[in-house]
């Protein structure tokens, strides 16, 4: 690459985020009916695609638990054997029912306007599978401000290329449990929720969420769906994360940074001395 300094071009090696897309395909129905379709196509940074697959499965309300899935597996294309490694097969339960129709409208109506008000938050409601409970965990505000020194402490990726978003999970006490790196926002949480799911570990209901970026509707959506009370963003929410945080009974901090912090919906989950 090419950096410009003052009046002079300088020749330069620079590392880059890698970006691939990643196609999820499902194989669904009972024995001896069992059917093949293509999800989802989402351009991410490769690796940890099964945590991808399973969190967006989850968070999207099509598995309930990680034993909805069989198998996990990549699979190539006779043509294009280069490209085995963009294509996740996920091999769903036999018994578990998948409505293509209603899976359609709630992804057009996802990208289409970025979800639209009041019939996305009852899309939401009807397919959560925990909600945050109201009375705890219990923070601090000196252990939210720690947070984020500690999720820069373990990017490694964002480190050498400055490009990839980052979501992590804590303990109430600021312990950190997990980081899931990403090109995609997105994609980071989603491979922090499917992590925890294959591990066992949902719902959330302990753990407190941080993600390097901003707070929007579908980032509260996910974690809602992984029952998550408390979920912190350095950046700022938008008016739909919030509206939807406080139907849930959440505690959202924004711009989460230097030496303070806003709260959106309950506050009574950060006790000041």
């Amino acid at each position: 690459m090419t950096r410009v300094e003052g009046p002079q071009y300088y020749g330069r090696t620079d590392m880059l985020a890698r970006e691939e897309p990643l196609e999820v395909k499902l194989a669904y129905g009972p024995p001896g009916q069992r059917q093949r379709r293509s999800l989802a196509v989402t351009m991410r940074t490769p690796g940890q695609d099964e945590e991808l697959a399973a969190g967006f499965l989850f968070t999207e309300g099509i598995i309930g638990k990680a034993s909805d899935i069989k198998e996990m597996r990549h699979e190539g294309q006779a043509l294009a054997p280069e490209s085995s490694e963009n294509i996740l097969l996920v091999e769903l339960s036999e018994e578990l029912p998948v409505d293509f129709d209603k899976l359609n409208r709630h992804f057009y109506t996802s990208s289409s306007c970025g979800v639209c008000g009041k019939a996305s938050i009852d899309m939401v409601r009807s397919v959560s599978c925990y909600f945050p409970r109201r009375a705890f965990p219990k923070v601090t505000p000196e252990m939210l401000l720690s947070l984020p020194g500690k999720l820069s402490e373990e990017q490694a990726l964002f480190e050498c290329t400055g490009g990839i978003h980052a979501a992590a999970a804590f303990t109430s006490g600021g312990e950190l449990l997990m980081v899931r790196e990403d090109v995609g926002r997105h994609n980071a949480l989603d491979k922090l929720i499917g992590a925890t799911l294959l591990q066992g570990q949902i719902p959330l209901r302990e753990q407190v969420i941080l993600l390097s970026g901003r707070l929007s509707f579908e980032l509260v959506q996910k974690s809602v769906m992984a029952g998550a009370p408390i979920l912190a963003a350095v950046g700022a929410p938008s008016s739909l994360a919030v509206e939807l945080g406080e139907e849930y009974g959440m505690t959202l901090v924004g711009f989460l940074r230097g030496k303070s912090f806003n709260i959106y919906g309950e506050k009574h989950r950060v006790v000041l001395a």
